[in-house]
């Protein structure tokens, strides 16, 4: 390396990086794709809703931009092999939680909820290997809320608990691409309001009222985090929980 060319292996800012954002047209991976921008970083975005797509791009002037469902591995790997060269960081926001309690649960729609999240995971990882820069980041979002038993939670519970284990794993096998994996509790997203209907109000204010830092985490926390993530290059194979102290509380 001459003293010109910049230190991809320890990443420090996003000033001329590219970053892959896999769900990039709301909640998590939209704020964090606005702030890899303002760090001077570009961005490639992928999300699965072409007109909420189109709005983010409309935003963001990504160097690139694909419509897709993440979980269609034969267009991901179509995707990755498409990219015009290396990117730095790649960052999967896509998935969501499945609430499916035993006594209705459709046996193979659960055993594709699950087939799906890990899937897609190994699908990232598998069709990304060989596109990130060396020293550069795989980074996933993952939750705690499935941390804890309950009825309907077998199925969040058990890719909760599998993808710690499974990044770990891959950030081995992809060295010197760290793999890390950021574990959500609750986040004031769209998403979070699709899944809880009318009762997303009263969850902000009982959050407000009980967490520790005395408000509801947002995107733009977890987005944050994300950047540190990608910048920090001593960090692979771990996760990182962002709460607010979510899990410190009784119920």
């Amino acid at each position: 390396m001459t003293g010109s060319e910049p230190d991809h292996g320890h990443g420090h800012d996003l000033a001329g990086r590219t970053v892959v954002v896999i769900g990039a047209s709301a909640g998590i991976g939209l704020e964090t794709a606005r702030q890899v921008r303002a760090e001077g970083g570009a961005v490639v975005l992928v999300g699965r809703n072409p007109e909420r797509l189109r709005q983010a791009a409309l935003e963001l002037d990504p160097v690139g931009a694909a419509a897709f469902d993440a979980t269609d591995t034969d267009r991901l790997q179509e995707f990755f092999q498409d990219l015009p060269g290396p990117v730095d960081h790649v960052l999967v926001t896509a998935g969501r939680p499945y609430y499916m309690p035993l006594e209705s649960m459709d046996l193979a729609a659960a055993r594709r909820a699950f087939d799906e999240r890990i899937g897609m995971t190994l699908g990232v990882a598998l069709h990304s290997r060989d596109r990130i820069r060396a020293g550069g980041t795989l980074l996933f979002i993952g939750g705690t809320g499935g941390r804890r038993p309950g009825v309907g939670l077998a199925i969040a519970s058990a890719a909760t608990a599998a993808l710690p284990a499974l990044v770990a794993n891959l950030a081995l096998e992809m060295a010197p691409v760290r793999v890390n994996l950021i574990a959500a509790g609750f986040v004031d997203t769209p998403l979070s309001a699709s899944l809880l209907g009318d009762e997303v109000d009263a969850r902000r204010e009982e959050l407000r009222t009980t967490l520790p830092i005395r408000r509801v985490v947002g995107p733009a926390d977890v987005a944050a985090l994300a950047v540190h993530i990608m910048c920090n290059g001593a960090l692979t194979g771990a996760t990182y929980d962002i709460d607010g102290g979510q899990q410190l509380l009784s119920h």
